[in-house]
């Protein structure tokens, strides 16, 4: 049985002192959630102040994006994966479609720093959707290979082992739009059946796969009640600790 991984992507929201008190409100509302892993991923300028709250619970911090080295160097604006660990995160973001669509990422990119991410210790939440055009003209399927075949295909066992995918369909992030559970259900078949292609059956029953897209307390339960769903990738319902509370208490 694959346990559940409710992450939050705060995206460009929040400063430490806003982040001290998200958790405040947020630890003892998710206390007790024992059936799943709950992530939260803040600003890189908030990752001290939600280490240092959430130390002790049963929350993980992560970033939501990094470098594909972990060699320092003369890379201005850039963080390490080596950093993110150091700093007491243990999971990171790559590929998000907003990285893709205004910062240049390309599968290549998401592929050498997923490795790197591995090699730091992280465990990556490494990202694949389609655009609305892309779905619109029945290319969901052929977007989704490209990306995984670019960004996670050249990856070993023993490294694959190591990521959770998120589905996120771009025409369904802050957008309000949520993929139907049955829509997302298709799309997570068709990325456990590219791993199972590539990895074998015991590979792509083990992987974890997230439902990134307008996910809100009130769809989240008929979300995680298809099969190939994992979990959720969580964007502005993140954002209120009672709400991401309803998303992770499910």
């Amino acid at each position: 049985m694959r346990k559940p991984l409710l992450a939050g992507n705060w995206k460009m929201y929040k400063t430490p002192a806003d982040t001290k008190a998200f958790f405040e409100k947020f630890i003892p509302l998710v206390a007790a959630s024992a059936h799943a892993e709950v992530a939260i991923c803040p600003p890189f300028v908030a990752i001290a102040a939600a280490v240092d709250a959430a130390a002790g619970s049963n929350v993980g911090v992560g970033g939501q994006d990094c470098y594909w080295t972990n060699k320092e160097g003369a890379f201005t604006g850039e963080v390490s994966p080596a950093m993110l660990k150091a700093a007491g995160c243990e999971w990171v973001i790559i590929g998000h479609s907003e990285r893709r669509q205004f910062f240049g990422e390309t599968d290549e990119s998401v592929c050498k720093k997923t490795v790197a991410a591995i090699e730091a210790g992280l465990r990556p939440i490494v990202c694949v959707g389609e655009l609305l055009e892309e779905r619109e003209s029945g290319r969901t399927n052929d977007v989704l290979k490209t990306q995984f075949d670019g960004g996670m295909a050249p990856l070993t066992a023993e490294q694959f082992a190591q990521i959770v995918i998120a589905y996120e369909p771009v025409w369904a992030i802050g957008t309000g739009k949520v993929a139907t559970p049955e829509i997302a259900e298709d799309a997570h078949k068709v990325i456990r059946s590219l791993v199972e292609a590539k990895s074998g059956k015991t590979a792509a029953d083990a992987v974890r796969i997230l439902y990134g897209g307008s996910v809100k307390p009130d769809n989240v339960k008929g979300l995680m009640a298809q099969p190939d769903i994992d979990g959720a990738l969580v964007g502005g319902a993140s954002l209120k600790a009672e709400d991401f509370a309803g998303v992770v208490n499910f």
